[in-house]
């Protein structure tokens, strides 16, 4: 599988000029592909700069799965010092409300 496709973000051209609204034309054949993604395989791969250039489209409502002391550095990115919920960032509790899992932790095929 090539990882050099564009799932998830939307057209570069809403990334470059952020106050000219993307045509109905091209966000149907972005959603259509992001569908027919999830429909062949039940989720979306990306990149992590595809999802970064992504989120910055809107505000991203990640939810942890926390495994290891990774999730911990995650608890520390919510708190005030780092602050992520003044960039729009609000976690979520359920798969359901959440736009991306971040799975923090090392994850092996027996846990999956």
């Amino acid at each position: 599988m090539s990882h050099e496709r564009d799932v998830i973000i939307a057209p570069h051209t809403a990334l470059k000029q952020p106050n000219v609204p993307v045509p109905a034309i091209q966000q149907d054949e972005f959603a259509a592909r992001v569908a027919q993604e999830v429909t062949d395989k039940g989720f979306v791969l990306t990149q992590v700069d595809k999802l970064f250039d992504w989120a910055r489209t809107g505000s991203m409502w990640p939810m942890t799965f926390g495994l290891a002391c990774c999730a911990v550095e995650m608890i520390h990115a919510y708190m005030s010092r780092y602050d992520l919920d003044r960039f729009g960032v609000i976690p979520r509790p359920s798969p359901r409300q959440s736009d991306v899992m971040i799975v923090a932790g090392t994850l092996t095929n027996k846990m999956a």
